[in-house]
């Protein structure tokens, strides 16, 4: 639960005067030849590069990190899965809804805050070399720092696909007129970095419970298997996460809801994540997604589309026709995940149950009423039910970013798209060992025809991932984007509510199943697959925009 040497640093770095985010140009709040003489020092600035721009024991409104819960969680925000609480207009919605373009406001929070990032990494790199400390404990840093930097680059390879690849430090004048490196310059920047890091790190299971959070060989590994999936090698990509697999240092934990829990947040099963101190470096996820009912403010709202894509638990399909849907408990019957995952009406929540009913004027989480809940649904993963300290300033709970169940799935995706014959031992090793885990323990996949098995391995890779940032980016590196992101999407059904379902407009009937409707996405084919490079960033460099 507690990370000692991040807090050891934290300290540190809460003390000191480097305090403050870091641009483009060289760290300038100090003299950096008295500065990179020590151990000490070297792991402080490790430290910063590690913490990004996550900001200290206060809530985040925009989007400060790609690994930070409003950085990673809420880009669910603009996909089937989720829709944020406070409407249309809202800059995750944004992504998905036809209206995408520079001004939009958390572009520019993700591209600044990863050069910030970036820019802290490039200083590591440059001065390390001039600290007397053991050369083991050196190279390690380094092959930290080349991991945190590779992870920027692919996030920006991934979204906005061209970008400046800067690699070290520059002044203000050099940053104002850098040009883009091409995609596949970054990409392959990116395949070497990981390759190059994973080498120097230290495995997971070597690294000491003091320096749990830190980087391993798998973290490398797994990443380096995210980028050859979205590049389409396939081959490479099953290589890399067999890799990990024959490690043997991961596991599927059993209790699925507990790995998103602060008690049980350096499960295992875990393999990079966002780390927290509770008091000194908090988050306030549960003030943001916990319900209304317990003082959070629901930001998060899954969606029906969600809901429906968990199976009943002999493993067939959801169908509200089926005589095993009960519309007043709908995790009736259900994957098990399901309710660990999603809100819903009549769901317990600690001592109380959630309610989001429209009749129930009395529930701080109605359906409909103002600042609730836009569709009937609330977040379960990650709300810790018996936390009761300040929910902005206490909370110290993990972010996980990588998880063993994402390797297992993805090696078998990678094998299944490289057209390497899919044996029944396979199902078993991955999406069966994911499965079958005691909490969920549904019934094993025995498809191994890879036309009929690809939609099976797509939907249980959701739902096993749900709400944990990467749905958004499957959608467009399976190029289905286009065709899921587009129509209109519903909330919570309430066949027995008196008070009136919400429509698209008033020509529309009341959906069938009595689901209150929320949106309508127009993802637009051609367009939305590459996000536009911030507008204020172009203002300032128009190389930028050739």
């Amino acid at each position: 639960m507690k990370k000692p040497w991040l807090a050891l640093s934290l300290v540190m770095l809460l003390a000191s005067s480097c305090e403050d985010q870091l641009e483009l140009t060289p760290l300038d709040r100090f003299e950096e030849t008295t500065f990179w003489t020590t151990e000490s020092n070297a792991m402080l600035a490790l430290n910063a590069v590690y913490r990004g721009t996550i900001f200290a024991n206060a809530p985040e409104y925009n989007p400060n990190d790609w690994w930070d819960y409003n950085g990673l969680i809420w880009m669910e925000l603009g996909t089937d899965n989720a829709y944020p609480r406070t409407g249309d207009n809202a800059a995750q919605n944004r992504l998905t809804n036809g209206t995408l373009n520079g001004t939009v406001g958390i572009l520019g929070n993700y591209w600044t805050n990863s050069y910030s990032r970036i820019a802290r990494c490039n200083d590591f790199l440059e001065n390390i070399g001039q600290v007397t400390m053991d050369e083991t404990k050196k190279q390690r840093m380094i092959a930290e720092v080349k991991f945190i930097r590779a992870c920027q680059y692919f996030y920006m390879s991934q979204f906005w696909g061209s970008v400046p690849l800067i690699t070290n430090t520059l002044t203000a004048e050099e940053a104002n007129v850098v040009t883009k490196a091409s995609k596949q310059e970054v990409v392959n920047f990116v395949i070497k970095e990981f390759t190059d890091a994973a080498a120097a790190l230290p495995r997971h299971k070597d690294i000491p419970t003091a320096e749990i959070g830190r980087a391993s060989k798998q973290a490398a590994l797994a990443f380096l298997g995210r980028i050859q999936l979205s590049e389409k090698m396939f081959s490479d990509a099953a290589n890399t996460y067999e890799t990990i697999i024959d490690f043997n240092d991961n596991i599927i934990d059993s209790d699925y809801s507990s790995i998103f829990l602060e008690r049980n947040e350096n499960s295992n099963e875990n393999i990079f994540s966002t780390q927290f101190v509770p008091n000194l470096l908090s988050n306030a996820i549960m003030r943001h997604f916990a319900p209304s009912l317990s003082g959070g403010f629901n930001l998060l709202n899954p969606l029906a589309n969600l809901m429906e894509a968990y199976q009943f638990t002999d493993g067939t399909s959801f169908s509200y026709t089926d005589t095993r849907y009960d519309a007043n408990d709908i995790g009736k019957n259900r994957d098990p995940r399901l309710r660990y995952t999603i809100l819903y009406n009549n769901a317990p929540f600690g001592a109380n149950k959630y309610i989001s009913h429209p009749d129930v004027t009395n529930t701080p989480d109605r359906t409909g009423a103002t600042g609730k809940t836009a569709t009937g649904y609330g977040m379960k993963k990650y709300i810790d039910e018996t936390f009761t300290g300040n929910y902005n300033t206490q909370y110290g709970g993990n972010i996980p970013i990588i998880r063993f169940a994402e390797v297992l799935l993805s090696y078998l995706e990678a094998k299944l798209e490289a057209g390497q014959a899919i044996t029944q031992a396979d199902l078993d090793a991955t999406i069966n060992r994911v499965r079958g885990r005691s909490t969920v323990n549904l019934p094993s996949i025995t498809v191994t025809d890879p036309v009929a098995l690809r939609p099976i391995l797509r939907n249980e890779r959701r739902v096993e991932l749900a709400l944990e940032g990467i749905r958004y980016w499957d959608l467009l590196r399976w190029g289905i984007a286009r065709d899921v992101l587009k129509g209109d999407f519903y909330g919570h059904p309430f066949p027995d509510a008196k008070t009136a379902i919400r429509k698209k407009n008033a020509n529309t009937p009341v959906d069938q199943f009595r689901r209150w409707f929320v949106t309508t996405r127009n993802f637009r084919k051609g367009t939305d697959e590459v996000w536009p490079i911030p507008q204020s960033e172009i203002n300032i460099n128009p190389n930028l925009a050739k």
